[in-house]
């Protein structure tokens, strides 16, 4: 089969031609298998489509519009009414980012306790540090001397979790600048629990060159230079 080892990006798939010459053509969005509700998406041009081989074999087909270089994947599930993020939410949000960040890291350390696996032997050493922090400012009884040096240890314990998400997300390629693609798996999870993510991302974008650079991620995110 001159398919077999033949990739083709989101939206095509392989065709051998009469000489049995494999090239990458449009998904027939109707020729896409049929999938439950809870595979449905959103495209950023509202519509839902029934999953993402109909949202970007649609996509291919509008190659070279303006429509096709607008239309991507917004979030997962059927479309719904997305409430506008006012000025004090999206001022709220980095802190409630930050502190997802830091409790998905807490997660998979305690997962590597038992199944070694979600975190490098690098990251183990960082997140541990963390979790023990956190561990003990649970502990309380804490002395005025010990709360500001906690609070200290406590701006690194948000540091390090916005600095690996960004490093989870850049990897199409790794170059320090994170595109609209390298975004929509978070994006896309996020959306329809965090109305202000759409808005965060774009206030990010301080340039406004559909880029966001480590730099500007951390701003974002309220980490100091």
């Amino acid at each position: 089969d001159p398919c077999r080892n033949f990739h083709c990006k989101r939206g095509k798939v392989c065709h051998a031609d009469k000489q049995g010459k494999p090239s990458c053509i449009c998904q027939d969005p109707a020729a896409c298998p049929s999938t439950k509700d809870y595979e449905h998406v959103c495209g950023t041009d509202n519509k839902t489509y029934d999953g993402t081989c109909q949202l970007f074999g649609t996509k291919c087909q509008l190659e070279g519009t303006k429509m096709g270089r607008q239309l991507h994947l917004d979030y997962m599930g059927s479309c719904k009414y997305i409430p506008y993020c006012t000025d004090y939410e999206v001022d709220q949000f980095p802190l409630r980012m930050r502190d997802w960040l830091k409790n998905i890291l807490m997660q998979y350390y305690e997962r590597d306790l038992d199944t070694s696996g979600f975190l490098t032997e690098k990251q183990r050493s960082k997140v541990k540090k963390i979790y023990q922090n956190g561990k003990r400012l649970l502990a309380g009884n804490h002395t005025v001397e010990l709360l500001l040096h906690d609070f200290e240890k406590n701006y690194h314990m948000y540091v390090y979790p916005v600095h690996w998400q960004f490093h989870q997300l850049d990897q199409h390629p790794v170059d320090r600048l994170l595109t609209h693609s390298e975004l929509a798996p978070l994006r896309a999870s996020l959306v329809p629990m965090e109305h202000c993510i759409t808005r965060f991302f774009q206030e990010c974008d301080g340039d406004q060159d559909k880029l966001i650079a480590l730099k500007e991620w951390c701003h974002c995110f309220g980490i100091k230079e």
